[in-house]
This record gives structure tokens, C-alpha cells and sequence, in this order.
């Protein structure tokens, strides 16, 4: 019986709190959501914070120290993974694409780590794609991920590499032939975005053939795929994540109440195949981390 690590993405920078009352926004809200998770079967949570006063996406430190403090309070074990996501987002004037319409989030790769080399989670993400979304591009150049993963390898976190694209597999593993990284590689698939990968047996094949020996990996799609992928990422020896941030429905035309309740659904379909979710502890094994330290 293979152990199965769950994520859970808890609010993420795209779900909108007018697309469901039921996303977390506040700190405490987003700290709560995180450990209501935990007690239904996530070992990992990964975090994304907002401005508490209206929900838009924020990437200030404090935001994030507090949803840190407020988990660890309550719960150890869990292991953290902070975004570095925001700040990668080009929308060009229509008139003059060399100039940045309102909308444009670029910054130079270090603003964009600030909460890892404070906080120093356990694990934090490193994009690795420059590709369209919508009439927005996302860009994360060789330099400036190649910096950010320097830092983040100087604070002590993992960086789990979210793979869009085969070319990102690439750039992924000509970074990891040049840095100190430490332990299994760890890599996301992120499934079922416009313009990115498919969420298909056929991406999961193909990105699991180019990762370097000893990899872990995960697999999570966005939307109706969310489910789907869960069962396939299981499958095919892989880990799995769910969370209001890729996708607000229990099951068509109903939202989900909670982070809580899509970690249930996901926890029946790995149970049901066979598999068992690992503990925060298992987790920890599997991903080449160090055991939680209780104060």
C-alpha cells in the first residue's frame, strides 16, 4: 500500500471571493481553513495570502508570518509551502507592447522572496514558465529563476518546481544540474490550464519520462479536472492536490463549502484505488525533509 501525500491550496491569487463566499481571505481565516485540511487528511498546504480588508492578492510578509504563526500555534506537524508565484505577470499596452498595461505584477526576483528568507517554510515554489494566460503573458526567465531558486536553497526550503510545459522540464533540470539542491527533486504538474498542459494520462506520461532519477512528483488540474487528476496522479505513482485556489466545485453546479470538504473527496478516491494518504510525518520522509521540531 504506496502512502500518497495530499496538498491542499488554500485560497491561491486567481478565485475570486465573488466567485464563492466560501474562499478564505484573512489570515486567520486562511490559517483556519489550512489546519480544518490537516484534520481531514492533508499533509502539505500550500499558501497564498490576501489583503484581509477586500481579498486581493497580497504578497506582504506580515500577511504571512501571521498565517504561519497562527497554523503552527495549533499544529507542527503540518508542512508549509509558501508561494513566490505573484509578481511573474506581463500585460501589454495594445497600442505599444513594449509598455506595461495596468495589470502588469513583473518584479525583479528577489521582491518576490522576501516571506521565504524570513519565514523559511519547509517547502516554497519555484514557476518555471513563460507562456500566455489569457491576453496576459506569464514570465519567468532562466535568470530570475535561477536566482530565486538560489535563495531559496540559502534559506533551507525545498523548492517544489511547478512544471506548465515540457520546456519548463528543461529549464528544470539544467537548474537542477547547477545548484545545490539537496534531497529528492521535487516537481508539481499543474494540469488543465488554458494554453498550458492538458490534463491528460498523456501530459503525465510525458513529464514523468523527463524527470531526473529519484524525482518526486504531483499532479493537480484546475477545475472540472480536479478530481480526475487526483485519481490519475495516484495511479501513476504520483502525489495529489486539491484547494479552492484551482478549483471552487464539490461536483457540478455545487460549490464547496471548505478546503475541508474537496480534501475528503480526494481522500475517498485514494482510499477507494487502494492507496493510503500519508501523514505529515510519512510526508516529510518522502519529500527528504527534516522532522517537525515541537516547541
Amino acid at each position: 500500500m504506496r502512502d500518497v501525500i495530499l496538498t491542499c491550496a488554500v485560497t491561491g491569487n486567481i478565485t475570486r471571493p465573488d466567485q464563492t463566499p466560501h474562499l478564505p481571505v484573512t489570515p486567520e481565516q486562511i490559517a483556519e481553513s489550512a489546519l480544518e485540511a490537516a484534520e481531514v487528511g492533508a499533509s502539505v498546504v500550500h499558501i497564498h495570502v490576501r489583503h484581509p480588508e477586500d481579498g486581493r492578492p497580497s504578497m506582504e510578509t506580515e500577511h504571512y508570518a501571521e498565517v504561519v504563526s497562527r497554523i503552527r500555534e495549533k499544529n507542527q506537524d503540518l508542512v508549509l509551502n509558501l508561494t513566490t508565484g505573484p509578481g511573474g505577470r506581463y500585460l501589454p499596452d495594445p497600442d505599444n507592447p513594449r509598455i506595461a498595461a495596468p495589470g502588469t505584477s513583473l518584479l525583479p526576483p528577489l521582491e518576490r522572496v522576501p516571506h521565504i528568507l524570513t519565514l523559511r517554510p519547509e517547502i516554497c515554489t519555484l514557476d518555471l514558465n513563460t507562456m500566455n494566460s489569457g491576453d496576459q503573458v506569464v514570465m519567468n526567465t532562466r535568470r530570475n529563476t535561477r536566482i530565486m531558486a538560489q535563495a531559496m536553497l540559502g534559506a533551507g526550503s525545498k523548492p517544489e518546481i511547478e512544471i506548465f510545459n515540457p520546456g519548463d522540464l528543461v529549464l528544470a533540470n539544467e537548474l537542477i544540474g547547477s545548484e545545490p539542491f539537496s534531497g529528492p527533486a521535487l516537481f508539481s504538474f499543474v494540469l488543465g490550464i488554458k494554453y498550458g498542459w492538458p490534463a491528460s494520462v498523456e501530459a503525465i506520461q510525458l513529464g514523468v519520462s523527463m524527470l531526473p532519477p529519484g524525482a518526486v512528483w504531483s499532479a493537480f488540474g484546475v477545475g472540472p479536472t480536479e478530481f480526475p487528476m487526483v485519481a490519475l496522479a495516484a495511479i501513476m505513482g504520483g502525489h495529489a492536490r486539491v484547494g479552492l485556489e484551482d478549483n471552487i466545485y464539490l461536483e457540478k453546479g455545487m460549490l464547496a463549502k471548505s478546503n475541508a470538504e474537496l480534501c475528503l473527496k480526494a481522500r475517498r478516491i485514494i482510499e477507494d484505488l487502494g492507496f493510503r494518504l500519508a501523514s505529515p510525518s510519512t510526508a516529510r520522509e518522502i519529500l527528504g525533509l527534516p522532522q517537525a521540531v515541537r516547541t
